[in-house]
């Protein structure tokens, strides 16, 4: 399986994801960093992607390419991170066909309602979990 982990600014939560995607599923999947600068791929790289794309473009491409798109739950809402995800890239994770898994991270120009306040890393863990569960 290609997992494709999206993440914007220093990548601090792709690299968390790809590290714990990593030891959970050895060689079963193939782990793809993308960011959207080159700080946050390089630092997904570093954690252990196989691969790893920078920017618009590269973004929209590859999710064509990936059966799992991981990432805070911005990377479908345009403008989210701080500006960083475009329009075309929300619509290019949003309409793929690869499976989604969002992290409910917490964004200044939206809220979830009935969520419950949990850490960082407990909702990355749940996410390593659903994707390991659909990796099986």
């Amino acid at each position: 399986m290609v997992i494709a982990v999206i993440d914007g600014m220093g990548g601090g939560l792709g690299v968390q994801l790809v590290t714990q995607l990593k030891s959970q599923l050895g060689a079963k999947g193939e782990i793809i960093a993308l960011g959207t600068n080159s700080l946050a791929t390089n630092s997904m790289v570093k954690a252990g992607a196989q691969r790893g794309a920078t920017g618009e473009n590269a973004i929209a491409i590859s999710v064509k390419q990936s059966d799992i798109v991981v990432g805070p739950i911005g990377i479908v809402i345009p403008n989210a991170l701080m500006g960083e995800i475009t329009p075309r890239i929300a619509e290019a994770v949003a309409t793929v066909r690869a499976r989604k898994i969002l992290i409910p991270v917490k964004q200044n120009h939206f809220e979830i309602a009935g969520l419950e306040s949990r850490p960082l890393a407990f909702w990355i863990k749940e996410a390593v979990n659903c994707i390991t569960a659909l990796c099986v």
